[in-house]
């Protein structure tokens, strides 16, 4: 937690400081030989600190959607969608700099589908739970389509990744770019009812 020596290295303490120092006051450094014992403690401290600071972001979000007029979905589809991916983002980058491709790939598969298969359900099963099974009733005009177009750009990005000879290059970066524009701009084009699409 020194100062740094350089101007880029300490705007980039200022801006992290808020973040940084909760963490360095609550949660042992266990890359310190004397304090890996407290790996529980920092292990479950971390991830009640990723806990209270995905509230934060998801009502940050809320209340600029609200005061700027853009819809919870569109917002979940750009900012928090964006948000939430960082960390996803940062552990491929790591990983495929030290040689482990396979691993940034399935890491990225991995975590979409855990989200899916469980970061959906378990918060729905708990508000059934405590509301005398109550089915949580989900809202979106254009969710038929945003999943027709989510099952869509998926045969899209296998078809880039085959005609690409199975190896990840800077053509099929760029590829994977488009794809992601296009596939923002229909579902944000569809919440918004421009484009027209049959209701559950």
């Amino acid at each position: 937690m020194s100062w740094p020596d350089t101007w880029r290295k300490r705007i980039t303490y200022v801006l992290l400081a808020p973040i940084v120092f909760p963490l360095f006051l609550t949660l042992p450094d266990v890359r310190r030989p004397d304090r890996r014992k407290w790996f529980p403690i920092t292990f479950t401290g971390s991830i009640c600190w990723i806990a209270g600071f995905s509230y934060l972001m998801v009502w940050w979000a809320n209340q600029a959607g609200e005061t700027i007029g853009i819809p919870d979905e569109v917002m979940g589809l750009t900012i928090l969608a964006a948000g939430t991916s960082i960390p996803d983002l940062i552990t491929s980058v790591i990983v495929a700099k030290k040689g482990f491709g396979d691993m940034a790939v399935s890491s990225s598969v991995g975590s979409n589908i855990f989200d899916i298969t469980v970061g959906l359900p378990v918060p729905w099963m708990l508000y059934s739970a405590v509301n005398a099974g109550d089915p949580y009733e989900v809202s979106s005009d254009g969710l038929l389509c945003s999943i027709f177009l989510l099952f869509i750009m998926l045969i899209a990005v296998i078809a880039c990744i085959a005609i690409s000879g199975w190896k990840m290059s800077k053509v099929l970066g760029v590829a994977m770019m488009l794809l992601y524009l296009v596939f923002v701009t229909l579902a944000v084009l569809l919440e918004y009812g421009k484009i027209a699409c049959p209701k559950l």
